[in-house]
């Protein structure tokens, strides 16, 4: 709240105020003392109920989660839920977003001098990931059906090929220490 209060301020000559607006401020006050559990780190409202809290529209909301962003004060993430949906072929399932999660950042970035401006981009920039599809990256190719009875050997049933499939999947991800 200290550095969204300091970004309050004007910051160049002609301008009202800072990075920050008021409403940014409100927004920011909205998730941080309404919205986010302290003990677990969660804070995952919606717009409508970050826009009734703070007393704003919700496209006020979104231009403040932008500014707050933008200024390295938060970052988010899409919440995605899974679906199994009917299809023409069949089941299949669908990914939705349900909401953003937001995290706030406990440091303000370190004072850069101009060109490292120019080379490297702010630590804010390097941590959002809402220029992210709403999406997994495994989306595509993901798929938890049953396997069909011709991709099994004989005698296997599908919780053997799933524990099978399972265990494959942990051996790839341990680290070798030999």
């Amino acid at each position: 709240m200290v550095l969204a209060r300091a970004k309050l301020r004007r910051d160049a000559p002609g301008r009202h105020y800072g990075p920050v607006t008021a409403k940014a401020y409100a927004v920011l006050e909205a998730l941080l003392w309404a919205f986010h559990n302290a003990r677990t780190g969660l804070c995952f409202p919606s717009y409508e109920t970050i826009a009734g809290r703070a007393g704003c529209a919700r496209s006020t909301v979104a231009l403040a989660i932008k500014a707050l962003e933008g200024a390295g004060i938060l970052t988010w993430v899409n919440r995605l839920r899974r679906v199994k949906m009917p299809g023409p072929a069949g089941w299949r399932w669908r990914v939705l977003r349900t909401s953003n999660g937001y995290r706030f950042t406990d440091m303000p970035e370190p004072n850069i001098t101009e060109t490292d401006a120019v080379t490297r981009p702010r630590a804010s920039q390097m941590l959002s990931k809402s220029e992210d599809p709403s999406r997994t990256t495994n989306q595509d190719s993901f798929s938890i059906d049953a396997p069909s009875r011709h991709d099994m050997p004989a005698g296997e049933t599908p919780l053997d090929a799933a524990l099978r499939r399972l265990k494959g999947a942990v051996q790839r991800l341990q680290p070798i220490t030999r």
